[in-house]
């Protein structure tokens, strides 16, 4: 019979593998492999996710990362952009491509529009435009319509971002940059090809080193598609096996850490779109589903979060009125004075790492 692991004892083991129980040395690229790559959706989060994770962590060190292609943004799981080695997109992009490919047809928003057209020729037409040069969307989206016309532009570079391994190029993600995504594809930007024979099972097991222990639901919540439940029966007899306690059966590497569940946790500030709260099915290893309801609104966004004892017990957020720049933190329910006093002091720390350049600083507790 597998042993229970209780809802505390996951959120240990969690925070542990998320470097969220004590600050890491490692480097700024050690860790986004460490950490199975870094939820991306908009251009700082990643940034954050690093500087409550590492020490010493400078904005420049991911920057660097950008700029020398040791890192790339890219659309992976969940169908949506993720920050990650090279190696990582060229392995993954090709087992999340079927949640991709229902995409084409099945979005209400452009479906209809290319409803019987040659998918794979626009997606051919489009490689062969960002192999000249990189693109826009409204820069792809102009040239594509030139060979289908009638067909929104919109429509036509949904069928080019779906079908194509697309890189969102620097100065995208640069910290301090701006610019709307400029695309090109894995093959022109990294100079190589996705995976032939990429490896699902290898993929499961990265997810276990980052995210474990973990059912099967879990593991699909997080890459975004389905059938994973074969990989870990092809896993098994590799792997360890418990329940948790509603008697799901969670997997996990023989070898990975699962600390005691009274291990002390520190109160914690986490970034907008933070991973540890997208990347399961049963979330409340670290948030309840009422607090979850806040924190993610109905439109995919993701507030920067608090952990207080584990788990998240509020949000917060940065303010800039002229020069002054402020955090603002909204706890969900009462939190101890020595938890709310290290929430202060991290964010002080975050004000002076994030707007070094602003007159003031200051933290407030919407109590």
């Amino acid at each position: 019979m597998s042993d229970t692991l209780s809802r505390r004892a996951l959120n240990r083991a969690m925070l542990d593998r998320q470097l969220l129980l004590r600050r890491s040395k490692m480097t700024a690229l050690e860790a986004v492999e460490h950490l199975a790559g870094l939820q991306a959706q908009a251009p700082n989060p990643p940034y954050f996710a690093l500087w409550t994770r590492l020490h010493g962590f400078r904005q420049e060190e991911l920057a660097n990362l950008l700029l020398t292609k040791s890192v790339v943004r890219i659309a992976l799981m969940r169908g949506t952009v993720h920050l990650v080695k090279p190696a990582d997109a060229l392995a993954w992009r090709p087992i999340v491509q079927p949640l991709y490919d229902r995409s084409v047809t099945g979005n209400t928003q452009f479906g209809p529009d290319i409803k019987g057209l040659d998918h794979q020729e626009i997606a051919r037409t489009a490689r062969k435009l960002l192999g000249e040069r990189p693109l826009s969307s409204a820069g792809l989206g102009a040239e594509l319509a030139k060979h289908w016309e009638g067909v929104a532009p919109s429509s036509l570079v949904h069928v080019a971002r779906a079908l194509l391994p697309l890189v969102q190029i620097p100065p995208r993600g640069v910290w301090g940059k701006s610019g709307q995504p400029t695309y090109q594809t894995t093959g022109d930007w990294l100079g190589a090809e996705a995976d032939p024979a990429p490896s699902p099972e290898a993929m499961f097991r990265r997810y276990l080193a980052a995210f474990g222990p973990a059912s099967v639901q879990d593991a699909q919540a997080w890459a975004g598609i389905t059938k994973l439940g074969d990989v870990a029966e092809r896993l098994r007899t590799e792997l360890r096996t418990f329940r948790d306690e509603n008697g799901r059966e969670l997997f996990d590497l023989e070898d990975a850490p699962r600390p005691d569940p009274d291990t002390p946790a520190p109160a914690r500030l986490l970034g907008p779109f933070d991973q540890t709260v997208l990347s399961y099915a049963d979330r409340t290893r670290v948030i309840s589903d009422e607090y979850r309801k806040v924190v993610i609104s109905q439109n995919g966004l993701v507030k920067g979060t608090i952990l207080v004892g584990g788990f998240v017990k509020g949000f917060w957020e940065i303010k800039m009125v002229k020069k002054a720049a402020s955090v603002v933190i909204t706890p969900f329910e009462r939190v101890p004075k020595r938890d709310l006093d290290a929430l202060e002091s991290s964010a002080h720390r975050l004000l002076a790492w994030a707007h070094p350049k602003a007159e003031s600083h200051s933290v407030c507790f919407a109590l």
